[in-house]
């Protein structure tokens, strides 16, 4: 009796776990990382310490299939070459400026390198005063959202790369590690002793700006005439900040109405992200580039699918098969915060690889140029529809959408 209990057990699992077992194809490995392009940017700095560059393992997504990692074959749409963030965590403003120089190509024909560090000084003094208001509220750090630039080119205009550096020559990349520290311990001390006081924390954290980054000019030359950067985005640039929206996609805010994006790095509290239905979110992708627009687009890159070693961001079907993948799934992750907002990235291109959709993405983090294709990787439509969590484009590219929503 015992031992027909225990086979009709196994039969029935077999059953039950088999149509599985054939599907499953994807493996989760622990593999060793090895020193690569991030050990190049600390060394810019100062000598790795040994355990700086102990190897460390990771886990990673293997998948049998290969990617399209070909870039000459997606239909790529003009964008600046790749360039790296260096040491800091301002990714959301190099995929942002790289999207506002693809529009001023589109716009205008200029091609023109903008400096980020630019919009990065004016964001940590904002940071900063904001963090007086709130008294001590948010949370002060490098991260930001891609939402930030528009309205800083707004109250600040831009600048040409040339023009402002935001580094000393004698660096490479761009190292902010210390200087984000001493913002932060001056700030932890007005938090601790109420020295709530505006002006002066301006003073004090302009002046760490000053040091590590430089001041930003007030006047510079470009092609023989003088501009102020406010001039600059008015007369040659000639992007309008308000013709720029945002979109996320979530069961939990009312859909089809703006709403706060709710994440750390959103320390403005910015409630101008549209909720739209998942469908509509990667239809948006897509119409925008068929439009031969470009998208900015930000979201969880803390998976063993998105890896260096393959190029590729795929979702392993050991985590959800792709029929699966709906926007149950995805709220399940906002939901467990297992889908944060880590990173933003440029996405300048598409592909349809045996009948699935792949996106080419510009990435300035440092593991973009680990991978067999630097400065660059591709993303399956599955990890967009689960993983990414919002999107900015222009007005023209969000018509299908907006006219839904604004009456």
């Amino acid at each position: 009796m015992k031992n027909t209990f225990f086979l009709s057990v196994y039969f029935l699992l077999g059953l039950t776990l088999s149509p599985w077992a054939q599907y499953s194809q994807d493996k989760l490995m622990y593999q060793e990382k090895k020193p690569g392009f991030y050990e190049k940017i600390k060394a810019d700095a100062t000598p790795l310490l040994e355990d700086e560059i102990t190897q460390k393992l990771i886990p990673v997504a293997i998948s049998n299939p290969s990617f399209p990692i070909n870039t000459d074959k997606y239909q790529k749409l003009w964008h600046q070459p790749p360039l790296s963030q260096g040491e800091t965590g301002t990714c959301w403003c190099f995929a942002a400026v790289s999207y506002l120089e693809s529009e001023c190509k589109r716009l205008t024909g200029n091609e023109i390198k903008l400096s980020e560090m630019y919009f990065v000084y004016f964001e940590y003094l904002e940071k900063a005063v904001e963090f007086v208001r709130t008294r001590g509220q948010i949370s002060f750090g490098e991260g930001s959202e891609a939402s930030s630039v528009p309205i800083l080119l707004k109250r600040y205009g831009a600048v040409p790369a040339q023009a402002y550096p935001g580094k000393p020559n004698y660096q490479k990349f761009h190292h902010h590690t210390q200087m984000v520290d001493e913002m932060k311990a001056y700030l932890d001390f007005i938090k601790s002793s109420s020295a709530w006081d505006e002006e002066t924390t301006q003073k004090v954290i302009r002046a760490i700006l000053n040091h590590y980054m430089g001041l930003p000019p007030e006047t510079f030359q470009w092609q023989g005439k003088t501009f102020s950067p406010r001039q600059f985005a008015e007369e040659v640039l000639k992007l309008n900040p308000d013709d720029y929206y945002h979109f996320m996609s979530n069961l939990k805010q009312t859909p089809n109405q703006k709403g706060v994006l709710e994440e750390e790095d959103n320390w403005r509290n910015l409630g101008e992200y549209y909720n739209i239905a998942l469908e509509d979110f990667t239809g948006l992708v897509r119409n925008t580039l068929a439009q031969k627009q470009t998208v900015c687009i930000c979201g969880d890159i803390s998976e063993p699918g998105f890896g260096s070693q393959t190029g590729a961001a795929f979702i392993p079907d050991f985590d959800v098969p792709s029929a699966y993948i709906n926007a149950y799934a995805r709220e399940l992750r906002l939901i467990n915060k297992s889908t944060t907002d880590d990173h933003c990235m440029h996405l300048i291109g598409a592909l349809n690889h045996q009948g699935q959709w792949w996106y080419l993405l510009k990435d300035s983090g440092s593991g973009a140029f680990d991978c067999p294709t630097p400065g660059y990787r591709v993303m399956s439509e599955d990890y967009l529809r689960l993983k990414m969590m919002n999107i900015m484009i222009h007005k023209d590219a969000a018509r299908p959408v907006l006219d839904k929503i604004i009456k």
